[in-house]
């Protein structure tokens, strides 16, 4: 499995977040004025693009926010969810981020917690779904 990182949404990870969250889970608001400054993961398989998520600073230099993770259909259960917070999470550390926040969809909560995030607060609705904050907080090596 190969990846790449962007600094503006590539016309593949759009792709992607068209057919997963606006087509198939119906979200209308996809992409935001977020997506011109954050970065942009991009994953691929045999070159071809199969998911994609993208992060970015939040309220401090050591905090970073994970959004946007979409995997396509056909190459769900494949643990590529896990290896991309792996890479997002190395990453995040090499930028000196020790913690990391996200809004995860309550349905896939426990995918989550297995990869270290605890949730905070109630569930709250964003867009059609409930959603969760959650949290890592991890060492940084910076």
């Amino acid at each position: 499995m190969n990846y790449k990182f962007y600094t503006a949404l590539p016309p593949e990870a759009q792709d992607i977040r068209q057919k997963v969250f606006v087509e198939e889970q119906g979200f209308q608001h996809e992409f935001d004025t977020i997506d011109n400054s954050a970065t942009h993961l991009l994953m691929f398989e045999n070159n071809a693009a199969i998911a994609t998520a993208r992060f970015f600073n939040g309220k401090t230099k050591k905090e970073f926010i994970i959004g946007r993770i979409a995997v396509l259909p056909e190459y769900r259960n494949k643990h590529i969810g896990a290896e991309m917070l792996e890479i997002l999470q190395k990453k995040i550390n090499e930028l000196g981020g020790d913690r990391i926040i996200l809004s995860a969809q309550c349905r896939v909560q426990p995918f989550y917690e297995k990869q270290g995030y605890k949730a905070q607060g109630a569930p709250y609705l964003e867009g059609l779904c409930e959603h969760i904050k959650m949290i890592k907080t991890m060492e940084s090596t910076k």
